[in-house]
């Protein structure tokens, strides 16, 4: 049986960025056009969230839910019967309803463009990436809309070598990572007939950065280990609330152009009614009800790598045929018997005290500080939640989990 093996790459490394501002009126007709797509992926994220936590309870938790959600949708492209049903439901929309199917490949055609639209200083890249076997025999129709609705190029890829093949992507994957991940294939099957690489590329300075002297403070992993970690501090004006209902903090931070980080604190004991919490209407009231306070901040330096195989974690999400004979790809390829055998998602992210791996990148703000306010102080000493969030069409572009920086 011939497989399709699907890949999902994400890298998020700390860097610099700087955003325009000037907005045209072409750039706002885009802009509301992908805000139904990325408000749905913000449920799919949740969602894949609660599912990756629940699997690995304890450990950190990274990913990007925006590229998930695109590979999805690119899929739905090749996808017919059931199996389109079940990933259009995942994606939040009504598999008997053509016309939202078009609207949802025309809004995340809108939306990577506004993404990846070249700013000064900005990187934050997003690609699609066909490897592609001869013997596929892909659709006309599918490799036209993948390449015009996703900015896909399709390469040709020998998998009778897989060795070979295997080289070709990590190659591929590696340059387009600036080398941050290699060896990313370990083995390829000689049945492989189509390797689709998803990668998103972001890096971003604090507008406020962080003290250089680490000072070391305990982190509780859980209520019997605790750890002493190098914690960085800054005291500085921030948007922050206190939700009484999931009982938790929130911080925003935010970076040098068009991105936040939404640090989310459980108070002790609060995790699982936090992350049960996560949900669309939750983030909205919090972006309403943050509010400027000038905090000191303590927040760990860390660095997380992570890889999930989603062939065994979106089937709790309704996706399942996909990944079992029962799949049906007959819009992809002329073949009919073809399934996805494996779906992998790796990322890694590095949060610093500049927010940058260049040691030459600083961004540092002075202002006045907020006359006789009482400072609070708030130490994320205990496991806590990342979004990081572009601004303007509040796609969460990464979500995670720090249990042990």
């Amino acid at each position: 049986m011939q497989l399709v093996l699907i890949l999902c790459l994400m890298l998020l490394s700390s860097g610099m960025t700087t955003l325009g501002h000037r907005e045209s009126r072409r750039n706002a007709k885009e802009l509301s056009t992908a805000a139904p797509v990325a408000a749905r992926n913000r449920d799919l994220a949740f969602n894949l969230y609660r599912a990756l936590a629940a699997a690995e309870p304890g450990s950190n938790i990274f990913f990007s839910p925006i590229s998930i959600s695109m590979s999805l949708a690119m899929l739905a492209l090749g996808a017919r019967g059931r199996t389109k049903a079940q990933i259009l439901e995942c994606l939040g929309l009504s598999p008997q309803d053509p016309q939202e199917e078009e609207k949802l490949h025309k809004a995340f055609q809108q939306l990577q463009l506004q993404l990846s639209q070249p700013q000064d200083g900005r990187q934050l890249l997003l690609g699609n990436t066909l490897f592609v076997s001869q013997k596929l025999g892909i659709q006309d129709t599918f490799l036209r809309d993948a390449e015009t609705l996703y900015q896909a190029v399709a390469l040709p890829s020998n998998f009778k070598d897989p060795q070979e093949a295997a080289k070709q992507i990590n190659e591929y994957v590696a340059n387009r990572t600036n080398g941050k991940i290699v060896d990313l294939i370990k083995a390829l099957d000689h049945d492989t007939v189509l390797v689709l690489v998803n990668f998103v590329f972001f890096r971003a300075l604090w507008q406020t950065s962080f003290n250089l002297e680490m000072t070391k403070k305990a982190f509780h992993v859980s209520e019997d280990v605790v750890v002493q970690v190098p914690m960085m501090s800054n005291e500085a004006l921030y948007d922050y609330l206190q939700d009484p209902k999931l009982s938790c903090m929130v911080v925003a931070i935010p970076y040098q152009g068009n991105a936040t980080a939404l640090l989310v604190l459980p108070h002790a004991g609060s995790l699982e009614q936090v992350e049960n919490g996560l949900k669309e209407l939750t983030l909205q009231e919090w972006l309403k009800k943050l509010r400027k306070r000038h905090l000191q901040l303590y927040l760990p330096r860390f660095s997380v790598g992570t890889s999930y195989q989603l062939e065994k974690v979106l089937p709790k999400l309704g996706i399942s045929d996909i990944f079992t004979s029962q799949a049906d790809l007959g819009a992809l390829s002329h073949q009919a018997n073809m399934q996805v055998s494996e779906m992998v998602h790796k990322t890694v992210v590095e949060v610093t005290e500049s927010g940058t791996e260049a040691a030459s990148a600083t961004g540092t703000v002075i202002m006045f500080r907020m006359a006789n306010e009482h400072k609070l102080r708030v130490v994320f000493n205990k496991p806590f939640l990342v979004l990081i969030m572009e601004n303007k069409t509040k796609s969460i572009l990464f979500l995670g989990k720090v249990a042990h920086p």
